[in-house]
């Protein structure tokens, strides 16, 4: 299984620590014990230390040199000392607990001693699809709501390095549009060649780039055939770029619920990988997002 391989490739990446804000969460707890006992990584957690310190022995955690609880007096004050514990190099791994996005976000982007490397911010979800053989990422379900033509080629380029990180050289990169011929009156499909003829000039790099696709031409070989469509990454898409924040939520939760799909997820484009996971996420999913963090750290 792609996710239980990228799970062992994860723990080869020694001495890595991830950096848990306001860690007093139990899916979030039963995601780290998950993670001590792959040997993923060690675990730093920032909250209440009372709270924290009963959810590690309802789960027969106890702490050592991998696992050590750093007493917060708010949230706030959690998301603010795992910032800054990634910031000045004490943690490579950045995760959400129970605090609120924005506030962590906050943090990541404070001026002093936050994460932000100045590009754009994005969501990278890997995603272990039923009947294929390969990773198939989606960018950007969770972070930009309509992305202008520059964050699209940033967001590129976050997933292109999520996914070189773990060995998926040279990624094929589908602009996403409800057709796949440039319409005047769909701005996505204009923003698709604009991507197209940016990759092929050499201003998005490492990846192959072509659109714009509709989703079944991006992901099927028959369907791509079927109408026609030639290209290097018609049918065979690693990364699907949609055009913004709705159609790929959507997309996210579809695969999720309807085609009980496995994912891990990162928020790519800062100094660390950060883990932004939903509380509506399973352990499982936090622990493949823990492995595809540690991985790209």
């Amino acid at each position: 299984m792609l996710l239980e391989k990228l799970i062992q490739e994860a723990t080869q990446r020694t001495n890595k620590v991830v950096a848990v804000a306001a860690a007093e969460d139990h899916e979030v707890v039963e995601a780290v014990k998950m993670a001590l006992e792959q040997d993923i990584a060690s675990f730093q957690l920032f909250g209440d230390e009372s709270k924290t310190a009963a959810m590690l022995q309802e789960l027969n955690l106890k702490t050592s040199d991998k696992l050590e609880i750093i007493p917060c007096t708010s949230p706030e004050d959690a998301a603010k000392k795992a910032v800054q514990s990634v910031s000045s190099g004490h943690a490579d791994v950045l995760m959400k607990g129970m605090v609120p996005t924005a506030r962590i976000l906050k943090e990541v982007l404070n001026k002093e001693y936050g994460l932000r490397k100045g590009k754009v911010l994005s969501h990278v979800a890997a995603f272990e699809i039923s009947g294929y053989d390969r990773f198939v990422f989606i960018t950007d379900a969770a972070m930009n709501i309509a992305p202008d033509l520059q964050q699209k080629a940033d967001i590129i380029l976050n997933a292109v390095n999520i996914a070189a990180s773990i060995g998926i050289k040279e990624p094929k990169v589908a602009p996403i549009a409800a057709v796949e011929v440039v319409n005047p009156a769909m701005e996505a499909t204009l923003d698709a060649a604009a991507l197209t003829q940016m990759n092929r000039r050499g201003q998005i790099k490492g990846c192959v780039v072509d659109g714009p696709l509709a989703l079944d031409n991006a992901v099927s070989i028959e369907a791509a055939a079927h109408k026609g469509i030639k290209g290097e990454v018609a049918g065979v898409a690693d990364i699907l770029l949609v055009p913004n924040i709705e159609t790929g939520n959507a997309l996210y939760k579809s695969l999720i619920y309807f085609a009980r799909a496995r994912v891990g997820a990162v928020i790519a484009g800062a100094k660390a990988p950060i883990v932004l996971t939903s509380r509506a996420d399973s352990a499982e999913s936090k622990l493949y997002s823990i492995a595809l963090a540690v991985s790209s750290a």
